[in-house]
């Protein structure tokens, strides 16, 4: 069996004394794990870095099997990732939740995709600008993994004016007016997630946003499986709280 494919690196982890089992996201192939033979060393540890890019091939006698990687470098962002560290708790947020939500061998091009968006976003701007995408980046998760969120219309009044909150059974909008007895119950909904022009996310709405998209994806899918929020999911979320105060 063999294939090849585009790949993010998302977490490396030694085996035995000169290899390496990495961790990829892969365009077409979903999240996959190899064997990296010679992945410890000095020029195989500069390429295996979280939020790297690489053109891979996995090879393996059956399919079932761990199989080997045969790597060659893309994109290398972890330097410029690794030198801020909003960028770098953004990193490590987006590893372990890609990691922790996405089954495995399970092929999503769209989280994919918007994936690299992200990165590139993260590596040249600062944390007002690549906040909302990776909020989005997440709302995508919910959408590809068959949960996603619902903002077309208000699900008490159908309206499509001033949605605020989103319903927590339901995953669907809801209008100021709609949700004004519920209010300190309902998630809030920030602007940039039903595509709102008007003005650039505020820190608070980064912190709606990653509220949000957190309380679905361990509602719908972390905790069915029993797991919880990761650690480095909630760093990000501390650090949003602590820009907008």
């Amino acid at each position: 069996m063999e294939w090849q494919d585009e790949a993010i690196v998302l977490s490396v982890r030694p085996y035995g004394e000169t290899a390496a089992i990495v961790e990829a996201l892969t365009h077409l192939h979903g999240r996959h794990l190899g064997l990296v033979h010679g992945g410890a060393s000095r020029k195989a540890k500069a390429m295996l870095q979280p939020g790297n890019s690489l053109h891979l091939s996995w090879r393996a006698r059956l399919n079932e099997q761990l199989g080997s990687f045969h790597l060659e470098p893309l994109r290398a962002r972890a330097g410029a990732l690794l030198e801020r560290r909003d960028t770098l708790i953004g990193l490590n947020a987006f590893a372990a939740m890609a990691s922790a939500v996405l089954p495995e061998r399970e092929p999503h091009v769209g989280v994919y995709g918007a994936a690299e968006v992200l990165l590139d976003a993260m590596a040249c701007q600062d944390f007002t600008h690549w906040a909302p995408l990776y909020v989005r980046w997440e709302a995508g998760l919910l959408e590809e993994l068959g949960f996603g969120l619902d903002l077309s219309r208000c699900a008490a009044t159908g309206t499509t004016d001033d949605l605020v909150y989103v319903s927590p059974r339901s995953g669907r909008a809801v209008s100021r007016e709609g949700g004004a007895a519920y209010a300190d119950r309902l998630p809030k909904l920030p602007p940039f997630l039903l595509g709102s022009q008007n003005s650039e996310p505020s820190l608070a709405d980064i912190v709606d946003g990653l509220n949000l998209t957190a309380y679905f994806l361990l509602d719908r899918v972390l905790q069915p499986h029993g797991k919880e929020l990761p650690p480095a999911r909630i760093r990000l979320a501390e650090l949003a709280q602590r820009e907008s105060q």
